[in-house]
């Protein structure tokens, strides 16, 4: 009789261990998908979205160009810093503060001709430096 009953609760807990994945699933689903290709990263407090096209990276000894590369960015709280994720083993930017420009874009603080980051809800064009590294993208979503 214990032997049933332990294969019974076993039964159970993996029932129940399989219908919690799948809530997890459903709800990433749902979590990634809401994010729309409208949303503007200047009227949001949580922004995240994928941004494709070509990218290069330089670092005096390392050069990397994707024609299909993607960056991710985030930006998280009413704070005006960003993130940007590449990929292509091409290094992270982080922190870069933004400020508002019209109604619909982000302009990095302090650009000049050798660091311009732009971002809107459709495009992103990155030209930075620093300490002898260059990032460059030409991206929309």
């Amino acid at each position: 009789m214990k032997r049933i009953a332990f294969k019974t609760k076993t039964s159970i807990f993996r029932k129940t261990a399989k219908f919690a994945g799948l809530l997890m699933l459903i709800f990433s689903v749902f979590a990634l998908s809401s994010c729309s290709r409208d949303d503007d990263p200047s009227d949001n407090d949580f922004f995240a979205g994928t941004y494709r096209g070509t990218l290069t990276y330089d670092d005096g000894t390392t050069s990397i160009t994707k024609e299909n590369g993607s960056v991710f960015v985030t930006k998280i709280g009413s704070a005006t810093k960003y993130n940007f994720r590449f990929s292509d083993g091409i290094p992270d930017i982080n922190g870069i503060e933004f400020q508002k420009e019209g109604d619909n874009t982000m302009v990095m603080l302090g650009s000049t001709a050798t660091s311009y980051i732009r971002i809107d809800n459709k495009d992103l064009k990155i030209f930075y430096s620093n300490n002898g590294k260059t990032w460059t993208a030409n991206a929309n979503r």
